[in-house]
């Protein structure tokens, strides 16, 4: 650990001495590995340790609080002091190892007297709120007849112990006798001590029993107010799942109004736009207040917003991007559906209807002991995972997703602005992470061979294919073209890594995306996804990391950082921002939003250098009214019955004609799990991967004959993807080679293998 930021710093002259009720004076606080050690002013007080920047910062901002009452202190050599409570951890340093030694006294004494308190305080808590004498006199007598008792019993245990080694020694002494005479003395010695030792067992027998009687009719007040407290807990969770449906309903009900699309105004109004600024001035605070150290460089610019009375007002970048402005779009139709913002695409979709539900989720339980018994004597790659895991979809239909909100992508084919078309692309990146909020559940693993289409040209466009092109290491290749002027391709390999209460996992691969007019030619890489409380608690998953988005026609760029959630952050969860860059690194536009709800775009007029905290230099931007780029869509009614799909997740598995043998639409167990045949579903996933394994096993001993033989083993090759070095990355990928939709057209299927 870094020992920069040492200094000469002491603890004030005014702090008093160990033992009194308050301790205070400067340390040394471990923050980063940036910055080291930071000078802190730290108040022990009523046992708790507390530090703040500054003695001024007192009166109004605490940088963080250790209850010592449950902290464990430690001391590492002669001037450090780690303190540690539950998940949270204050490495310090004191200037001298006699201040050292001061602080270290100082804190024992308070967590003594801490731990005093709180025992104290539970002495004389009850369930029914004793606040009276009376309560109290009744809780302390209570106590010290238990007391009593316990210490019944501890001494008959101690006499049982002292006579039962008695008698024991009686009767060896009777074994070794020859002596009649004797033998009649050792067995009334014996018989004396049996006597003495059944006396003592019933006393501590009876002591138990009145231990347990007095147990017993305390503890029905106990179990009383617990079962009182469940009622509450169930209650109060009904009454928010309540809340939560009618809130949906509400908001779908606001979408469908017919009255809406006339009467919604394109900008808030005066007054509107005065009270939301004004509640924002009520609850701003100063943007260098934070509450932990380590968290300095969560943000690393400040935006001010341009307004028409030129008061700036500035905040840290947050949910809006530029607080105090207001929200404009970036077009007025750009976040509407494309149902309803393409007239023509209105009339093709009413000759081809698709299905808006499937089959709601059955509530099966899950049994763990039914999985390990499938697991005994078995190897790991032979395990087969039950489909209750799963959701009814692959992982290439999953990859397809991404598509959700494709007519960004359009709309960017149309910027003549690269730059504008930047924070398009980097929107799109952004909005194939809005499907994964709820979907905690894992889709299916592809099989070697396996392949989805995804053919929408009269509708949008496009067209889609995917294959899994490799299955040790798993990978798949998806390659997209739209009449719309893109081109987008990308290969993908999963690699997770679990450590014990998360698993972490890392999608590696380029995302290409071409426009077809401009010659732009952007490459991205997705960000690693965490699914937490594997082992106990419920599913949640959260997205963080760095996206950089580069143009390598324009050597623009865009630098996005995904928030990881914190519980002690200020930030709003799920947190996305971002500055979009020209080709010699000036800043342009600022992206802020959440990668669950939406995303905005603000232009900067004037950018300069400002203090930010502790001398830390941050870019300060004043930037136009934000934009609106991508705005999720609502899911659909009943989704939280239907695993919660998108519109498009619906449809990705509905039987569709003429697709290839290969297609993720006709593998059975997937089919059978949305129909809500479980077992069945189970069944099916075993023999497919047996299948698998099978034709694994053939392939690796015609491979073993050849060399035998001599002779060249050609190996498994996909039948739609070739392998070629990409020129940008410099890297091995799986490029559509072509010949999947001229096959469709021809109705050709010949050439796929038999996987299913």
């Amino acid at each position: 650990m870094s020992e920069q930021g040492k200094g000469s710093a002491s603890t004030s002259t005014a702090a008093p001495a160990p033992g009194s009720d308050t301790y205070k004076g400067w340390l040394f606080k471990w923050t980063n590995y940036l910055k080291g050690y930071q000078r802190r002013w730290f108040v022990l007080s009523n046992g708790l340790l507390s530090y703040y920047r500054t003695q001024a910062e007192m009166a109004h901002t605490c940088r963080g609080t250790i209850n010592l009452a449950t902290a464990h202190i430690d001391t590492e050599d002669a001037c450090n002091i780690v303190l540690s409570s539950g998940g949270r951890t204050y490495h310090l340093k004191a200037s001298t190892e006699v201040e050292r030694q001061r602080w270290v006294t100082a804190l024992e004494l308070a967590k003594a007297k801490a731990i005093r308190m709180m025992n104290d305080q539970s002495d004389d808590s009850g369930d029914e709120e004793p606040t009276t004498q009376s309560d109290r006199s009744e809780i302390q007598g209570t106590l010290k007849i238990l007391v009593s008792k316990l210490d019944d019993l501890s001494t008959c245990n101690d006499l049982i112990a002292k006579h039962g080694a008695a008698l024991q020694r009686s009767l060896s002494e009777l074994e070794g006798l020859k002596v009649p005479l004797e033998g009649g003395e050792k067995i009334k010695a014996v018989n004396e001590r049996a006597t003495l030792f059944r006396i003592t067992s019933n006393a501590m027998i009876n002591a138990c029993r009145d231990f347990l009687d007095l147990a017993e009719t305390h503890s029905r007040r106990l179990q009383r107010a617990l079962q009182y407290e469940r009622e509450q807990r169930t209650h109060l969770e009904e009454t928010i799942e309540q809340l939560a449906k009618q809130h949906n309903s509400l908001e779908r009900a606001w979408r469908e109004a017919p009255t809406h699309a006339s009467s919604t105004p394109s900008a808030p109004t005066t007054s509107q736009r005065s009270e939301r600024v004004s509640k924002e001035d009520a609850s701003d605070e100063d943007e260098d207040s934070e509450y932990f150290d380590a968290m300095d460089d969560s943000t690393e610019f400040i935006t001010v917003t341009a307004s028409e009375n030129t008061q700036h007002k500035r905040s840290q970048s947050n949910l809006s991007g530029a607080s105090g402005g207001q929200t404009s779009d970036w077009n007025q139709e750009d976040h509407m559906s494309p149902i309803c913002n393409d007239v023509s695409a209105k009339g093709l979709m009413r000759r081809r209807q698709h299905r808006t539900h499937i089959p709601d989720k059955p509530n099966y339980s899950l049994n763990l002991w039914s999985i390990m018994k499938n697991c005994i004597g078995k190897e790991l790659s032979k395990i087969p995972m039950p489909v209750n895991f799963n959701e009814p979809l692959s992982m290439l239909q999953r990859l397809t997703e991404d598509l959700e909100y494709h007519e960004l992508l359009d709309k960017a084919a149309r910027c003549e602005s690269s730059l504008e078309q930047m924070c398009l692309v980097a929107a799109f990146s952004v909005s194939s992470y809005s499907t994964t909020i709820h979907r905690t559940a894992k889709p299916f693993n592809p099989l070697l061979g396996e392949t989805f289409e995804l053919d929408r040209l009269e509708e949008f466009g496009y067209r889609s294919l995917c294959e899994q092109v490799s299955h040790h290491p798993p990978a798949a290749a998806h390659h997209v073209i739209s009449q719309r002027g893109w081109t987008l391709r990308q290969e993908i390999t999963i690699a997770s890594k679990f450590r014990g209460k998360y698993l972490s996992v890392m999608p590696l691969g380029a995302i290409h995306l071409h426009f077809h007019s401009s010659g732009n030619h952007y490459v991205w890489r997705k960000v690693t996804s965490t699914v937490h409380n594997i082992i106990v608690g419920r599913l949640w998953i959260d997205q963080s990391g760095d996206i950089e988005i580069i143009n390598n026609t324009t050597k623009e760029t865009c630098q996005l950082k995904f928030t990881p959630y914190s519980y002690f952050s200020r930030d709003v969860p799920r947190k996305v921002t971002g500055v979009v860059a020209d080709g010699e690194g000036q800043a342009h536009y600022i992206l802020s939003g959440t990668w669950d709800e939406k995303m905005e775009s603000a232009k900067i007029i004037q950018s300069s250098e400002g203090s930010g905290s502790e001398g830390k230099q941050k870019t300060v931007y004043q930037t136009l009214p934000p934009k609106l780029l991508w705005k999720k869509y609502l899911l659909p009614e009943n989704a939280e019955n239907m695993y919660y799909f998108s519109s498009l997740a619906l449809v990705l598995n509905e039987p569709e004609d003429g697709v290839a043998l290969t297609d993720s639409r006709l593998r059975p167990d997937q089919r059978l799990m949305e129909e809500g045949e479980w077992d069945e579903a189970n069944s099916e996933k075993q023999r497919l991967e047996e299948k698998q394994r099978a034709v694994r096993r053939r392939r690796e001993a015609e491979a073993t004959d050849a060399l035998d033989d001599g002779r060249e083993y050609e190996s498994y090759q996909p039948l739609w993807f070739h392998q070629r070095r990409d020129s940008i990355t410099g890297e091995m990928n799986f490029v559509y080679k072509g010949g999947y939709w001229e096959s469709k057209e021809r109705e050709d299927w010949s050439m796929c293998p038999e996987i299913f």
